[in-house]
């Protein structure tokens, strides 16, 4: 599942690599999944998108945006799957859910495992889409400072209890942040997944707040995680420290054997001394 460091890493290879093709052709899903979204037909995305160039893609959170010229915007969001750029087209994708065919024989392609949703919107009603709408700032924002997250955290818990992994990954408090990255965000702030943040103290909250920065940053720097695929189908260079593989492991900070529970719809890897 594509979060908030992949995206940074699609946009900056978008705009090096498909800013200003023109389109030939495009096309929607071919194959039927229950949680892919799409706004219009197939034929519809075809006919506006044909003849159309791209421009200089954004993203926030987990929705990535690219200008389609002149007038439109396609959306690509809350993705489980590969975004991937080819330069020849004689490898056509069998099964996709998003492809866009250029004048200079490249193409795209979207697959999803997961679910998604592909969208294509007239120039600035794309803001107005659920979950674009009202986003609070993300990690990569200005507005994200160690101040804001302060008032979010005593915001939230005044709402519901709230612990330390539905902070970062419930109802995007934190835009971006899913069940991966909160792994190693949680075990270098040395907090359980189940800490409630009502009782973090001022180090505490500090720590957090620059554990969110520093793995966000170190994730995009290093291409995404690994076992998530870039514009050009190569894995991320960024190797969890908490996953699946630890299990049972001894934790690279005490030596404890790091442990696993499910916990608000998904597995949590922790170490359960350094993490309280």
């Amino acid at each position: 599942m594509f979060e908030l460091p992949e995206y940074q890493v699609l946009v900056r290879q978008i705009n090096a690599t498909l800013a200003g093709k023109i389109i030939r052709q495009a096309a929607l899903s071919n194959v039927t999944h229950k949680f892919v979204w799409h706004n219009l037909t197939s034929n519809e995305f075809g006919q506006l998108c044909k003849g159309k160039k791209i421009g200089k893609a954004n993203a926030r959170g987990r929705w990535l945006t690219v200008p389609v010229e002149p007038g439109y915007v396609l959306v690509v969001g809350e993705c489980g799957g590969k975004l991937v750029y080819q330069e020849q087209a004689t490898k056509r994708p069998s099964k996709f859910h998003l492809l866009i065919e250029f004048e200079d024989g490249s193409f795209l392609f979207g697959v999803t495992q997961m679910w998604g949703a592909y969208d294509l919107y007239p120039k600035g009603e794309e803001k107005k889409r659920k979950y674009i709408k009202d986003m609070r700032p993300t990690p990569l924002d200005r507005a994200f400072t160690f101040k804001y997250f302060g008032d979010l955290m005593i915001e939230v818990a005044a709402e519901k209890r709230t612990s330390a992994k539905g902070l970062l990954t419930q109802a995007q408090w934190v835009p971006g942040l899913g069940n991966a990255i909160a792994q190693d965000i949680l075990f270098k702030a040395c907090l359980h997944p189940r800490h409630n943040i009502a009782s973090l103290g001022a180090k505490q909250k500090r720590e957090l707040y620059d554990a969110i920065l520093a793995t966000v940053n170190e994730v995009i720097k290093k291409g995404g995680r690994y076992d998530e695929y870039d514009l050009f189908g190569q894995p991320g260079q960024y190797v969890r420290l908490m996953d699946k593989r630890a299990v049972g492991r001894p934790c690279p900070q005490c030596g404890a054997k790091v442990e696993k529970i499910a916990y608000l719809g998904g597995a949590c890897y922790f170490c359960p001394h350094c993490q309280v």
